[in-house]
């Protein structure tokens, strides 16, 4: 009987949480939907547009800005390192837009925790435990069907997030996200080396060694047909548009124009206890340690 109780509880709890859940984002959405329109008549732009409901940093409003003065045909995202989706870039998009959505994660939990979630049956959304690395990143983007060309693509690894994107061939995006190291500075084009295991605690116990710099990833978009337009308030993500969509309300951006570096202190002492390092604490706390120049192919150190 005590067995049967606890299992009642266990249920009762959970649903609950999930009720919660779907009650506070009602109340986001709605007020999304206030910000996006008030930006819209105040007929702002897009470093004042950032406001977040299910983002971050301010992504929900600079995407919210991109897609009103974009013409993007393709009302679709795919999305990398999304955990349970319940914090990430897309969900907005989602559910205020109702775009459809392929989600990818490395942790197969938390991908059975997103598909628990009351908007997963809501809406168009595909949702793929995986570990991503440079030989299976193109096949599978092919199971997401939405072809070769997608509205927005984030990605947000927490490691080799350059060479994922160099790798990537079988699909183009009109709006590009990528995450950087504002550690790594505004001038170098460098990543960490490539491993297809790479673990950004493992890599280095600080959880600041991971990613690329964002010269690097500027470098490689624009290779790619991408302008630089924007980044987030955390100075970690940057948003890159197709360089035919540039116009009069979006226009391409250079590094200095918009680089700062980072205020947000999540580094690590070696039990993995949060130490609050400032920002000249956190690079000395990784500087000498090897780094992968793109332009030179050279290993050098930090």
């Amino acid at each position: 009987m005590k067995l049967i109780k606890r299992a009642i509880l266990v249920v009762a709890k959970k649903l609950y949480v999930l009720l919660v859940i779907q009650v506070v984002d009602e109340i986001k959405i709605n007020q999304g939907i206030i910000l996006s329109r008030l930006n819209e008549i105040a007929n702002t732009d897009l470093e004042n547009s950032k406001f977040k409901v299910f983002s971050q940093w301010g992504e929900d409003g600079i995407l919210q800005y991109l897609i009103s003065n974009l013409d993007i045909r393709s009302k679709t995202f795919i999305e990398f390192g999304v955990e349970n989706f319940l914090e990430s870039n897309c969900r907005f998009l989602m559910m205020k837009d109702n775009w459809s959505g392929f989600v990818i994660d490395g942790s197969q939990e938390k991908i059975v925790e997103l598909k628990s979630m009351y908007f997963y049956w809501k809406y168009d959304l595909n949702a793929q435990s995986a570990f991503i690395h440079k030989s299976n990143i193109n096949d599978l983007l092919k199971e997401s069907g939405f072809g070769n060309n997608v509205g927005v693509l984030s990605i947000d690894l927490d490691g080799v997030d350059y060479y994922i994107l160099e790798a990537l061939n079988v699909i183009e995006s009109s709006i590009l996200i990528c995450e950087f190291n504002s550690l790594f500075g505004a001038v170098r084009k460098i990543s960490v080396p490539y491993t297809d295991k790479f673990n950004r605690t493992q890599a280095h116990y600080s959880n600041l060694y991971w990613g690329a710099s964002l010269p690097a990833l500027k470098s490689l978009a624009e290779k790619k047909g991408y302008a630089l337009v924007g980044i987030n308030d955390a100075f970690n993500n940057a948003f890159f548009i197709k360089k035919e969509l540039l116009n009069s309300k979006v226009k391409e951006k250079t590094i200095d124009e918009l680089f700062s570096v980072s205020k947000y202190r999540e580094s690590r002492d070696t039990s993995g206890n949060l130490t609050f390092l400032d920002h000249a604490a956190r690079f000395e706390l990784i500087k000498g340690l090897p780094v992968y120049n793109v332009e030179t192919g050279l290993i050098e150190n930090l």
